[in-house]
């Protein structure tokens, strides 16, 4: 009898308590859909297991709780060991005998992946010295008080680095998933998953993630919308008139709106937005000053060098030579109008 041929991909998961349910099937949906042909979901070219040390049941953080198919297997019969975190603060996310596991593993030389706060797992087990490590924004502070002699990356949706591979979590599970698909079994089977999935693109790794978020507190439904859309475009600035267009307004009504809320004008605010984002981004990332000036929206970096000392009173590379600051979380809660205040120090926090 004719022996089956081997998966071309075969991936391990290992589940936090608290896991992130998303982040789970997300990967495991992109593999089921490159592993076979049509819609059978065979696992031909790629097999996937849900590994545990007990029998027990996982509890997800919505609740929701999960069965292992398998206790822990032979990580040599494993392309990747991938570790799925959830809540940070909700107690021990896993036992002993799975950090042994894990450390095992790593000695064999099987990559280890760490999604969503799975990071912060194989960190605590000892397997993140010395490795580049990608977390989310919203997470960064967490990490560096836990880790500081650690590399935290938090502008981008994954990281490889040699034998660890990180991912911040959220969307990006799919962006990575058809990364390690596209590198056993092509291009064309890792577009098949994500089109099936209703995703238009992989992402690279390097691509940003979305930036913090701004508190749009503003009591006119108008001029948060306008806040949205600035946000929303800041590598490519819409045209003041092309925001009034798509709120049905004239660009002199949104101007009173503005001046009413903000006491300011709409293409200040939105310079500042991406003044403090630019901020943000040097005090938190390693990306260079000409990849920032792009990203928020600066045609040259002569140009944006000039608006920012402008408004922080420091240059770019003055901002970035200080203390770097994790983003403050209380910053999510201030009023937007606090928020766009002009800032004339350099020890002015982004989003502070």
């Amino acid at each position: 009898m004719e022996k089956a041929a081997q998966p071309a991909l075969s991936v391990g998961f290992v589940l936090a308590n608290n896991f992130t349910l998303s982040a789970l099937s997300l990967f495991i949906d992109a593999l089921r859909l490159a592993a076979d042909e049509g819609d059978l979901s065979r696992p031909i070219r790629c097999r996937w297991m849900v590994m545990a040390s007990r029998g027990e049941p996982i509890r997800a953080s919505c609740g929701l709780m999960m069965n292992s198919t398998s206790g822990f297997v032979d990580p040599c019969q494993l392309n990747y060991i991938v570790v799925v975190g959830g809540l940070l603060h909700a107690g021990r996310q896993i036992d002993e005998e799975t950090e042994r596991y894990l450390r095992d593993a790593a000695r064999l030389g099987v990559p280890i992946i760490g999604v969503c706060t799975g990071s912060f797992i194989i960190a605590r087990a000892g397997l993140m010295q010395g490795y580049r490590c990608c977390v989310s924004w919203y997470h960064y502070r967490d990490f560096l008080g836990e880790f500081p002699d650690h590399h935290p990356v938090a502008d981008r949706l994954f990281v490889v680095d040699r034998d660890r591979i990180t991912c911040a979590g959220g969307s990006g599970v799919a962006d990575l998933a058809a990364f390690l698909i596209e590198r056993h079994l092509g291009r064309a089977i890792a577009q098949k998953s994500l089109h099936v999935l209703l995703l238009h693109r992989a992402r690279l790794g390097s691509d940003a993630q979305p930036h913090p978020p701004i508190e749009n507190s503003t009591a006119d439904e108008r001029v948060g919308r306008a806040l949205l859309l600035m946000e929303q475009n800041m590598a490519d600035p819409l045209p003041i008139a092309m925001i009034a267009t798509r709120l049905h307004l004239s660009v002199r009504q949104l101007e009173r709106l503005f001046h009413a809320a903000l006491a300011d004008r709409p293409g200040i605010i939105y310079r500042r937005l991406r003044l403090r984002y630019a901020r943000w981004l040097l005090e938190n990332t390693e990306r260079s000053i000409t990849d920032i000036a792009f990203e928020t929206g600066f045609s040259d970096s002569a140009h944006f060098s000039r608006q920012f000392k402008d408004f922080f009173g420091a240059t770019p590379s003055g901002a970035r030579s200080g203390h770097r600051h994790p983003l403050d979380d209380a910053a999510l809660r201030e009023p937007l109008a606090a928020l766009l205040e002009a800032g004339t120090s350099a020890d002015h926090r982004v989003f502070d």
